[in-house]
């Protein structure tokens, strides 16, 4: 079973993705500093945390794809049961931050 992550593949993508958002705070950051109104900042706060959110949920799936199919196929029950829990982890951590 290969202990690489399920993102490797996408790794350039996410990153940049990542760097997008990164711009989108500085945006907050500066909204703050001239004094944007409140609604006009709410707003890209919460275009920010869904692409967070989206990013999340996109490295969540190649964890699925990825680390836990392996390890279901590998047929090492330790291994398969580790990886399911935590995906219940990931999942409830999701569930309580929403």
């Amino acid at each position: 079973m290969s202990t690489s992550p399920g993102y490797t593949e996408n790794k350039a993508a996410l990153i940049k993705r990542l760097h997008r958002i990164e711009g989108q705070v500085r945006g907050i950051e500066r909204m703050l500093e001239e004094d944007r109104y409140c609604i006009d900042v709410l707003t890209q706060l919460s275009a920010v945390t869904t692409a967070l959110e989206s990013l999340a949920f996109r490295i969540l799936d190649d964890h699925v794809q990825h680390c836990v199919a392996g390890a279901l196929a590998s047929g090492d029950e330790a291994e398969a049961d580790k990886k399911s829990k935590e995906l219940l982890e990931a999942v409830h951590r999701f569930a309580r931050a929403r």
